[in-house]
């Protein structure tokens, strides 16, 4: 290969880099960036004050092999909660960033609910870092979908969002084909657990046509918060019909009992 061959993919990455990095400068410019969590000025967008980053009770291990609850000691690498003992969930592994609070809630809202896309690509990196252990095994990245009217009220998906973080961080593909929401469900927010379950029963499914991406795949489910876990158990059962060979699933903030 020639000198010159060798030299210009070099340099268009560089121009691409200083342009993407230019791109971001007039962003910071025009909207100076804010902490995710409490809206202080921060050095980048994306990012977290000392005193929010301190706040943020991240899940760390020892943890629930199959549910991410955190325990007080440690009981074992592979141990194992009672709630995942008493009622498995069809996924296999669940990660999660951070114990749904105050404060995870109000960063996850306000991508969801405040248009601050922004937050997307900060929340889909602290994701990816939370469920590295599985990036060797993932094959497809999947995002929990939004009935057709919320999106079109809404504008985007969230997840999906997220879901290309990860995706560009794993160096996996995304789809956001391989899973439909068939039913316009009710907001969980509020419901009890069995209300939530049959709020999202049957409401997902692998469309005919994504089938042969999904069979066979070892699929990562992306979704904010996991709250009694409902809504990805209907996805999973639902990627699980469609062929796919295992489901694992990553989510910002999970509830966990007592700790909100």
């Amino acid at each position: 290969m020639s000198p010159d061959a060798e030299t210009a993919p070099r340099l268009h990455r560089t121009v691409a880099l200083r342009l993407a990095g230019l791109g971001r400068a007039l962003v910071d410019l025009a909207l100076p960036p804010a902490c995710m969590g409490c809206g202080r000025p921060v050095a980048r967008t994306g990012a977290l004050c000392a005193a929010c980053w301190g706040a943020l009770r991240l899940i760390e291990r020892p943890f629930c092999q199959r549910l991410a609850i955190p325990f007080g000691y440690d009981i074992g690498a592979h141990a194992l909660s009672a709630e995942a003992i008493a009622d498995p969930p069809p996924f296999d592994r669940l990660r999660a960033v951070a114990v749904y609070d105050t404060l995870s809630g109000k960063i996850v809202q306000g991508l969801k609910y405040h248009d601050r896309t922004e937050l997307a690509a900060p929340i889909g990196q602290m994701m990816a870092r939370a469920a590295a252990e599985f990036a060797g095994d993932v094959e497809l990245i999947v995002p929990v979908p939004l009935h057709r009217r919320r999106l079109w009220r809404r504008r985007f998906n969230q997840s999906a969002m997220i879901g290309q973080a990860i995706a560009a961080a794993f160096g996996k593909p995304l789809s956001t084909d391989a899973l439909v929401r068939l039913k316009a469900t009710r907001r969980q927010v509020g419901l009890k657990p069995a209300e939530r379950a049959a709020n999202v029963q049957g409401a997902f499914r692998v469309p005919v046509a994504a089938r042969p991406a999904v069979t066979g795949r070892h699929v990562l489910l992306v979704d904010d918060v996991y709250t009694t876990g409902a809504t990805v158990k209907a996805a999973t059962r639902a990627l699980l019909r469609g062929g796919a060979k295992t489901v694992d699933v990553v989510v910002f903030a999970r509830v966990v009992e007592g700790s909100y």
